[in-house]
């Protein structure tokens, strides 16, 4: 009987975008966060991840910023490309592209994560792999929706939406590379996350339990929690 290798991990981090909801004059990765570019937080977290067999960031193919802060990149784990697209999905396309260029293989697990989930720690990274590992699926870190949610007409509310079962989706997100490049080839570059183009052909991604300080970067104010936050407990990260 033939025999094949165990399924290994890789990670993809899109880091592509220009970030301009942050309002900072440079793309928002780059933007300083205790001292640090937003996005080295999130790499050095995926670094500590033992059963990461690389992490993949991609770049837009004009960055000329990435080395010049985070000078210690590449390295063994830590890859880059230049194939960021114009949409996050053509850009994560593209990464797993590159990862198959690379070696990976069509049963590998890739986790996809937001570069602006900079305070993102290993042990949720972990119990997303152990609770996906055996999955036909995949799954990704979400939480349950505490607040009352509302939808909107011309600046004023049009309805209130029952909160029972949703979800708030956080990353990473946690799928075969094989089974990802077909989704996003056939959903197209409008999905906003690699669930929804998983859900496209009719799987079920599983939920796992995030945590609220796991939440994107995006507006100003973002910034300024993000810095509390790492500088109340450094060695938790």
């Amino acid at each position: 009987m033939p025999t094949f290798p165990p399924p290994r991990c890789f990670a993809l981090v899109p880091c592509a975008g220009s970030g301009a909801r942050s309002g900072a004059p440079v793309p928002k990765q780059y933007v300083e966060v205790a001292g640090r570019p937003m996005v080295a937080h999130t790499l050095d977290a995926l670094s500590k991840v033992a059963r990461l067999e690389a992490t993949l960031a991609v770049l837009a193919p004009d960055d000329g910023v990435f080395e010049q802060r985070l000078p210690a990149y590449p390295s063994e784990r830590g890859w880059l490309a230049r194939c960021g697209g114009a949409t996050r999905a053509e850009t994560v396309a593209n990464g797993l592209a590159e990862l198959a260029d690379r070696g990976a293989r069509a049963d590998d697990w890739v986790l996809v994560h937001d570069a602006a989930r900079c305070l993102v720690r290993p042990a949720w990274i972990d119990r997303l792999i152990d609770t996906c590992w055996h999955d036909e699926v995949g799954g990704l870190l979400a939480l349950p929706v505490a607040d009352t949610l509302k939808s909107e007409r011309e600046g004023r509310v049009e309805s209130t939406i029952e909160r029972r079962a949703k979800w708030a989706a956080q990353t990473p997100q946690m799928f075969r590379l094989g089974l990802l490049r077909r989704a996003l080839l056939e959903a197209g570059r409008a999905v906003t996350d690699e669930a929804s183009a998983i859900e496209a052909l009719g799987l079920a991604p599983l939920l796992v339990a995030g945590s609220l300080e796991n939440f994107k970067l995006t507006w100003p104010e973002d910034f300024e929690l993000a810095e509390r936050l790492l500088a109340s407990a450094p060695s938790a990260r």
